[in-house]
């Protein structure tokens, strides 16, 4: 006689399978009847009012507001040439540290009081700690850097 094919796990297997799919399909089942219960419409709507807040009763005509077409810009401001006259890229500010052995600090602008990162290649002068400096501000890899950074005699 032939032995059979299916082994015992396989068989187990199997039965673990179909038990899987049942529950599945009962669960299935369950919500259906659940929805069926409860009343449940599907999707609800849900409706943006004239100040963009959202609301579930659909807007009032009567509020809308036309908006032309030519009246709508898209664009950058256009700044006045008295404005670029008025930026003076050169700052001031405190050395606040100051690394000579890795060649790197810190200098706290006066204006803003806000921390700027330098590194000894953008020095023109040798600084130290509590030096006061001026500078010139670049974007870095992790923000402005100073740069250009001289010592105020």
């Amino acid at each position: 006689m032939a032995k059979s094919q299916q082994t015992f796990n396989k068989s187990e297997k199997e039965k673990k399978r179909l038990k899987k799919r049942e529950d599945k399909r009962k669960k299935m089942e369950a919500r259906k009847l659940e929805k069926a219960e409860n009343g449940s419409k599907g999707i609800e709507f849900a409706y943006v009012d004239h100040n963009g807040n959202l609301t579930d009763t659909p807007p009032d005509p009567s509020l809308k507001v036309k908006v032309k077409a030519k009246n709508i810009e898209i664009s950058i401001p256009k700044t006045l040439d008295s404005d670029r006259e008025a930026f003076d890229p050169v700052r001031s500010g405190k050395v606040s540290f100051f690394d000579t052995s890795k060649g790197f600090g810190f200098i706290i602008d006066s204006d803003d009081q806000e921390k700027y990162f330098t590194h000894v290649s953008g020095l023109l002068d040798e600084i130290a700690e509590n030096d006061k400096v001026t500078f010139e501000l670049q974007k870095g890899l992790k923000g402005l850097n100073a740069v250009k950074v001289k010592l105020v005699k």
